[in-house]
This record gives structure tokens, C-alpha cells and sequence, in this order.
């Protein structure tokens, strides 16, 4: 347990960050979760349309080090080869 008052402070603000993190991670998860989904019932067209806000998803994440630069890259790479699947 915290005993400074620094420490007690930098409790409430890891908290405040792990709170704002999680929720900004379930809303990256959703989105790729929908572009997947798309291309598993074979819609091109709505998994181009799912990837066009997933991929700023990724990206913000990235960003905001939620998850790391190479990854989100790696998702979108993955889901875009996926996608161009579809067409042929």
C-alpha cells in the first residue's frame, strides 16, 4: 500500500489511465472484431467499409500506446491481404 502522498496520487492517476485504456482497447477490439466478421461472411464490401474505421482505431491505439506501432501495422497488413482475398 501507497504510504507517501505522492505515491497515493500516482495510485489515483494509474487508475485513472488503466480505466481510460481499457476502454479505449474494447473499442479497437470491436472494430477489428466487425472487419473480421465481414470478411468471414464474405461482404468485401462491408469489410472495406468495417476497415475504414478500424484502421484509425489501430493507429490511435498505437498512438497512445495501448498497443505497439508494429502490431496495429500488422493488423491492418493482415486484414488488407484479407480483404484483396475477397475480390479474387
Amino acid at each position: 500500500m501507497a504510504n507517501t502522498t505522492s505515491a497515493k496520487k500516482a495510485t489515483r492517476k494509474i487508475a485513472r489511465r488503466t480505466a481510460v485504456n481499457k476502454s479505449r482497447r474494447t473499442q479497437m477490439r470491436g472494430a477489428v472484431r466487425t472487419v473480421e466478421e465481414a470478411i468471414k461472411t464474405g461482404d468485401r464490401a462491408a469489410a472495406v467499409k468495417a476497415l475504414a474505421s478500424a484502421e484509425p482505431a489501430l493507429m490511435r491505439a498505437a498512438q497512445r500506446n495501448i498497443i505497439h506501432k508494429n502490431n496495429a501495422s500488422r493488423k491492418v497488413s493482415r486484414l488488407t491481404a484479407q480483404i484483396a482475398k475477397l475480390a479474387k
